[in-house]
Formats: C-alpha cells, sequence, structure tokens
C-alpha cells in the first residue's frame, strides 16, 4: 500500500459519503457509497479480496478522494449521478441508466398523482428523487385510497365534462375515485385535497398521520387485526419518507456553488458543480496566503481558477458571501434558506472536512506540530503565562480510610512520561482525610523537586475540587512555588476547572482539546493510584497472617502462596499437603498456628 493512500485512510471521516478512487494517471476508476466512510474504504486495504474484479481495483488504486453529505440516502442518489456522469470503468457493468423515483403531481385538470422517473418542464410539480421505491409506492396508494385522487389519463376538462363525454369506471364503484368525469366530484374540491398532498410531499406528514391512525385504531376495535397491521407498516414507511434530498433537486438548477474556510496561512474552497438539480462534480483545493489578501479575493481568485478548469459556463454562481469579482451575464447569490441554502451548507461541510483533513495529515508527517497547537490550545484555554509542557496530576486513593496512598503522572509534550510517575504512601495523616493527605504528598514532591534541582512543571492538575485545591496551593506557599508554577483543580461531577484564589469555576467546552487532555491525566493518575493502591490493600491481606508465624521465612511463604493461592486454602489444606510442600519442621509451626488461633476464636 502506498502512503498517501495510508494518511488518507488514517483521516478518513466516519459519517456518510461517496468515494472516489483514482488510478494512476489521476482517472476516477470507481465509485462508491458509505454509510461511514472510513470503515468502507479502510476495508478494501485490511482484508484480503475474495473476487478477482476487486482484487485488480485495489492494486490500480493511487488515490482517493471523497465527499462527505448529511445522510445515507443522499449517498445513493450522489452515487448514482457521480456514476452517470463520470462513467468509472470499474462502475459500468454494475449500474443500468436508471434513475430513482420522483412523485408528481400533474398540471392538468383534476390532477394526477403518480411516480415516475422522467422529469418534463410542463409546470407540474415534482417531488424527490427518492431513494426508497416501497415508500413511494406505499404513499401514492394511501393517497388514492385517503384523497380519492383519479389515476384514469382522461382529459377532463370543463369542456369534456359537461358535453358527458365520459363515464364512470370500476375505481368509482370500489369507492377508490369521486367520479369527477361525469361531475360528481367538483373542481375546488378536488384541488383542497392536492394541496393537502403537496403538503406532505413537502414533509408535512402530520395530516396523514391522523387520518391512519384513526383507521387503523377502528380496524383494531372491530377486530380486523390483519387489516390494522397493514396500516401500521405503511404508516412505519411513511415517517420513513424523507422531504428532499440535498444533493439532487428536481429543479432544474445549473448552477455553481462555492464553499468557504480559512485560517492564519491558508484559504480552502470548496466547488460542486450542479447540472438539472444534481450534483455531477465536487472540487476541494488550498490557496496559501502570501500577502493580506482578504476572503473577498481569494474567493474570487477560486472562482476564476475552478471556471476555467472545469469549462463551467453556469449563469448563476452561490456563494457563502460576494466575491471580489465581476462576470459578465453571472449573477452571484448569496442564499438564506431552500434548496440553494442547502447545497451552499453541503459546499461548507465539505470545505471545513477538507480544512480538518489537511491539519490532520500535516500532524501526522510532524507530531510535534500537533503537540504545540494542543498545549497553544491548553496555554490561551487556561490564561497560563507558559506552554505547558511538562504537567504533573496528583490524585489521593483510600477505600474506608485503610491504606492511604496518592499517585502523581507526568506528562511531557502531552504524553505520559511514565518513568517519571511517582507513588506516595501517605505517612502524616490519619484517617480519610484528603485535604491533609493533599497537602502533604504536594509538600514532599516539591520540596524534593527544589532539592535535588530537578525541573518544575509548568501545570499542576489536582484532582479534586476547591477543598483540595486550597490544600496543595497553601503547600506550595510553604516551599515558595505559588505563583511560579500554575495549578487548578477538576471536580469530578461536572468537569470544573478551579482556580486557587477564585471561588468560580470555569467550564470549557466538553469536546475541546484542553478538556481531553485534562481528563486524559486525571484518569491516569486515578489508574496509577487504585493499582498501588489495590497492590498495598491485596498484600496486607494475604501475607499479613503468614508474616505472624515465627520460623516461616520470605521462601517459605512464597512457595505456600505459589501453591494455594490464597491463606485461606493454607487453612483448609491436610497435614500431608503442606508438609510436601515446605518440609515436616515448618508445616507443624503453621498447623499449630491455626490451631491455637481457632481455639482462641471457639472460647
Amino acid at each position: 500500500m502506498i502512503q498517501e493512500i495510508r494518511d488518507t485512510l488514517k483521516i478518513l471521516p466516519q459519517g456518510p459519503g461517496c468515494y472516489q478512487f483514482l488510478d494512476e494517471k489521476g482517472k476516477i476508476i470507481y465509485v462508491g457509497k458509505a454509510k461511514n466512510l472510513k470503515k468502507r474504504v479502510s476495508s478494501y486495504f485490511n482484508k484480503q479480496q475474495e473476487n478477482p474484479k476487486t482484487r485488480i481495483l485495489v492494486r490500480k488504486i493511487r488515490q482517493i478522494k471523497y465527499i462527505v453529505v448529511n445522510s445515507e440516502e443522499d449517498t445513493f442518489l450522489l452515487e448514482n449521478n457521480l456514476i452517470k456522469e463520470l462513467k468509472p470503468r470499474y462502475n459500468v457493468m454494475l449500474k443500468d441508466d436508471k434513475s430513482y423515483p420522483s412523485i408528481v403531481v400533474k398540471n392538468e385538470f383534476f390532477p394526477r398523482v403518480f411516480k415516475t422517473r422522467n422529469i418534463v418542464k410542463d409546470g407540474s410539480k415534482y417531488f424527490g428523487p427518492y431513494t426508497s421505491v416501497a415508500a413511494v409506492e406505499a404513499l401514492i396508494e394511501i393517497f388514492r385510497k385517503i384523497y380519492k385522487v383519479r389515476s384514469c389519463r382522461l382529459n377532463l376538462t370543463p369542456e369534456n365534462i359537461k358535453a358527458g363525454k365520459f363515464k364512470v369506471c370500476l375505481e368509482y364503484h370500489i369507492k377508490r375515485c369521486e367520479g369527477p368525469c361525469v361531475g360528481n366530484q367538483t373542481l375546488e374540491n378536488y384541488n383542497r385535497n392536492i394541496s393537502e398532498i403537496i403538503e406532505i410531499l413537502k414533509g408535512n406528514i402530520s395530516l396523514i398521520e391522523k387520518q391512519i391512525m384513526t383507521e387503523m385504531q377502528h380496524c383494531a376495535d372491530n377486530l380486523r387485526f390483519e387489516e390494522a397491521h397493514r396500516l401500521k407498516e405503511k404508516l412505519l414507511l411513511i415517517r420513513n419518507f424523507r422531504e428532499k434530498s440535498q444533493v439532487v433537486s428536481n429543479i432544474n438548477y445549473n448552477l455553481d456553488v462555492y464553499g468557504f474556510t480559512d485560517d492564519d496561512g491558508a484559504a480552502y474552497i470548496n466547488y460542486l458543480h450542479v447540472v438539472n438539480g444534481g450534483i455531477i462534480q465536487a472540487y476541494t483545493f488550498e490557496y496559501k496566503k502570501r500577502l493580506d489578501e482578504t476572503p473577498e479575493e481569494l474567493l474570487g481568485l477560486g472562482i476564476v481558477e475552478m471556471r476555467q478548469r472545469f469549462g463551467s459556463e453556469s449563469k448563476e454562481i452561490i456563494v457563502p458571501f460576494l466575491p471580489d469579482l465581476t462576470l459578465t451575464g453571472v449573477e452571484f447569490t448569496v442564499p438564506q434558506r431552500g434548496d440553494k441554502r442547502k447545497l451552499l451548507d453541503l459546499s461548507e461541510k465539505n470545505v471545513k472536512q477538507f480544512k480538518v483533513d489537511k491539519l490532520k495529515k500535516a500532524e501526522m508527517l510532524n507530531p510535534e506540530q500537533r503537540t504545540t497547537r494542543i498545549l497553544k490550545t491548553v496555554q490561551k484555554d487556561l490564561g497560563l503565562k507558559e506552554i505547558p509542557w511538562h504537567i504533573e496530576c496528583f490524585d489521593n486513593s483510600n477505600i474506608q480510610g485503610t491504606n492511604p496512598v496518592a499517585a502523581c503522572v507526568v506528562f511531557k509534550k502531552a504524553k505520559p512520561s511514565k518513568k517519571d510517575y511517582r507513588h506516595f504512601n501517605i505517612k502524616t495523616v490519619v484517617g480519610p482525610d484528603d485535604y491533609a493527605s493533599m497537602a502533604e504528598i504536594i509538600h514532599r514532591r516539591y520540596s524534593r523537586v527544589v532539592n535535588e534541582g530537578e525541573s518544575l512543571p509548568q501545570l499542576i492538575v489536582i484532582d479534586g475540587g476547591k477543598g483540595q485545591l486550597h490544600a496543595a496551593a497553601k503547600s506550595l506557599q510553604k516551599i515558595g512555588l505559588y505563583g511560579k508554577i500554575a495549578i487548578i483543580g477538576i471536580a469530578k461531577r461536572l468537569e470544573e476547572i478551579f482556580f486557587p484564589e477564585d471561588s468560580v469555576p470555569i467550564y470549557i467546552d466538553k469536546n475541546s482539546e484542553t478538556l481531553k487532555l485534562i481528563q486524559q491525566l486525571r484518569d491516569e493518575a486515578h489508574r496509577f493510584g487504585i493499582t498501588h493502591h489495590r497492590n498495598r490493600r491485596s498484600k496486607s491481606q494475604v501475607t499479613s497472617e503468614l508474616d505472624q508465624i515465627k520460623g516461616v521465612g520470605k521462601e517459605s511463604k512464597k512457595r505456600l502462596l505459589t501453591h494455594f493461592k490464597s491463606v485461606k486454602r493454607i487453612k483448609e489444606a491436610s497435614e500431608e499437603e503442606i508438609i510436601s510442600v515446605i518440609g515436616k519442621s515448618k508445616a507443624k509451626l503453621i498447623i499449630e498456628h491455626f490451631s491455637d488461633k481457632q481455639d482462641n476464636y471457639n472460647q
């Protein structure tokens, strides 16, 4: 696998989208869709492909591109568009030329409502396309059943109806049609029903939901359970029926869309080319800033470059703001709502993803860059004087006041430095006093660091709230380090960050890298402290009773515990079994010890 593909696989997003595989000439050889881009694309390279054609495809891949979308359904529609436009070699035999179905409300007297795959510019209203044919058919069937829209193709002009040219058909006799062909239903009444159908197709399905629920209840009350179940299945299909796609529209837009974002050093621009309402091209690129170019200037440059590169002659361009550019016969639009706004949102989503991916790739090549960025963010969020290259975190650990210990973990350049971790057994504090314990370990730790001339951290993190933080700060004052080292406390319940001289905590964004680093420090200190506490407690519980037996040395105790696994099993073992492990004389001492203890207990 070539390095560029390895790097791309590491940064692929987890969401839905379409991916494109390119060969060594930069030609697109395959287009696919995915609910999860990272999992799907990685699967081509993580395992041996059984299909010979797939193995050949994978061998030819030299570059991966992708377009992120908002829903799984949009991946179907975008894939369909791209395959038809690009005709990739490895897709040709797998795809037919059919498009996804739409629902049309025909522009005619007494409009028909039906499924279609052909869009005709005759003033009719089109909704879709939709990826679920079953949902489309269920919805049309319910329209015919509830609203009784006609299914015939008769030319129902007022003149023809008045002339009596038509007769009612079977649909009328089975009560699926009101008979507008013979004047039994007025055009006004029919169009009221059509207006409700259009609202439903726009996404307002509450109207039809209520009617179906009422009919379901009626069927259930009359013990017609099979019919009620069929209605329930239709209702579920309709509830899954979405309003509209962001990547395909039945309004025949022919336009270009540009998304824009930037940072201190570069500007990023995404280009979407829309033909007949469908996205058929997507491209994202970067401009390195040289001087103090404005976003308007950079966007204008990008538009000119894309129109030349892809030969676009679109007369309308969708932009997030007006560029510093004038093109003859071209209109710039900054949409606030509707289909065009959704297209702009999609373009901006892709350009932001490109920016994030670019940063991830740069940080993979230079890990120090990522570390510096994270620690600068910590410095900014906590208002520190220095970048915290060296951070130490402390945690107390005791259970019901027994074996109180504390842990200190050290992070250097935002990574654990395990050789610098330290355990502390609490010496001067009696009972479970977390504040006094924290004061003791901070004093011991930094008195020693000062005496031995070791490097001091730029930040100390205390796992605890105001009380423990105050105790730690007092210890630093006694040593003369308070003010020289930044110190904060993190409370467990709400992830509040406390500062020594401020009673009001700050709350950092839960998704920020600053809070994630502090949480990592806190969790590592807790893990390290609990492990040490467990070992101490376990050691005292398991070996203390054997330590009381005079004449049984360290080697004998080790043999006994290795063989019997616990003191309890030693007590329950027979004399012969103990003799076989440590010999007759020492076995006698152990048996007498446990016998005396049992006698005392019985008395």
